[in-house]
């Protein structure tokens, strides 16, 4: 029996190198040109990220599906599954990656990892995730990656193409927020202005005017501004401090951009040093002249300015969700909102707008940037 897995699945063995700790190696037979003489080596890990021989074997099933090597579908495990995907099939987006990454290691590969994946079946599943300690949409999250996990198990003919099997899952209230998230008033956000230094308040009032991302907003650079237009594009993202495209496709648009915020961000330009403005970035750090990152700019100065203004704990996504508020108690159109919120359910329809600004969301922001703002004749 011993001998007989060992053909199948090859064999594990230790490495000396010049340098550094040992490697586990993972070696099988391999037909070439009809003989199978051949014996390839793959290097699965050093000794210290894998201390023992059966977390080598845990790694190399993943490095073992992704070749082909031959094995009975039922003696597939799901965590030979998990670990071709966070080989292989990670998103490209640094923080979509993480986040699938913390879902992963946290929460389904301890649960799945040694059950075959024909044996994870969706009630079994389903039971699972309702009995997690976690918020309904985090469960939400659980159930969506293990949703990928059985796709890319079809994608590479790991069982059978058929309807997968996460969809029978039975799960209600999984996008129900347990807290709701912070809209602040105009007196709060005019309140907050007052304790954060001039960099961090500009970074604000952009922010609250315009619905951004934070990782829209530190991605701004100076020639995404069309100032005779009165029009700024928003084309990238700074995530983890690394260019990236923006989140979605329908993310990447022109909105408009009102006179008062268009002199806020004049006078914003005009003070930085000269040094800092040939970075090209809007929002650029001193000490590395690059984009700040998101949540330093929280840590030391949103937070602390917001708990001496008395309006509680905020971070930049407070800002998206105040302006979306402020729209929405104008009176605004729907189908505006979800224009100038670059939401990814908005409609094909409505792509006309991708390179021009329409006097609906034009006016729609003005009436909250007008409210926020103060009068550049008067500031």
């Amino acid at each position: 029996m011993f001998k007989r897995a060992r053909h199948q699945f090859g064999w594990l063995e230790k490495r000396k190198r010049r340098r550094g700790p040992e490697v586990w190696v993972w070696r099988y037979h391999a037909d070439v040109s009809g003989s199978t003489g051949t014996k390839p080596a793959v290097v699965v890990g050093d000794v210290t990220r894998y201390p023992t021989k059966s977390e080598a074997w845990k790694a190399a099933e993943g490095i073992r599906l992704a070749i082909g090597n031959p094995v009975q579908p039922d003696l597939v495990t799901f965590g030979g599954l998990i670990n071709r995907f966070l080989r292989e099939a990670l998103p490209e987006r640094k923080g979509t990656a993480d986040r699938y990454r913390s879902w992963i290691l946290n929460h389904i590969n301890p649960r799945w990892e040694a059950v075959p994946l024909s044996k994870v079946k969706p009630l079994a599943v389903e039971m699972w995730i309702k009995g997690l300690n976690l918020a309904p949409k985090s469960k939400g999250h659980v159930r969506s990656v293990m949703h990928i996990l059985f796709e890319w198990a079809m994608r590479w003919e790991l069982m059978e193409y058929n309807r997968n099997p996460m969809s029978l899952l039975k799960l209600k209230g999984l996008t129900k927020r347990v807290k709701q998230p912070r809209a602040l008033s105009v007196e709060e956000l005019q309140k907050l202005w007052t304790h954060l230094d001039e960099d961090t308040r500009t970074m604000s009032m952009v922010d609250a005017s315009l619905g951004l991302r934070a990782s829209e907003l530190l991605g701004l650079r100076w020639e995404d501004f069309d100032w005779r237009s009165l029009r700024v594009k928003i084309q990238r993202s700074w995530v983890y401090g690394r260019v990236e495209a923006v989140k979605t496709e329908g993310s990447e648009r022109w909105l408009p951009l009102d006179s008062n915020l268009a002199d806020i961000l004049r006078r914003h330009k005009e003070k930085m040093p000269d040094e800092l403005l040939k970075t090209g970035w809007v929002f650029v750090s001193p000490f590395t002249d690059k984009p700040w990152w998101a949540h330093k700019l929280v840590r030391y100065h949103l937070r602390p300015a917001a708990e001496k203004a008395g309006i509680g704990r905020i971070g930049w996504h407070t800002f998206r969700h105040t302006y979306s508020t402020l729209l929405h108690a104008y009176g605004t159109d729907m189908k505006v909102q979800q224009e100038l919120l670059r939401h990814s359910d908005i409609r094909t329809t409505m792509n006309i707008y991708t390179h021009t600004v329409s006097p609906a969301l034009r006016e729609a922001n003005s009436k909250v940037v007008r409210m926020i703002l103060p009068d550049r004749k008067t500031a």
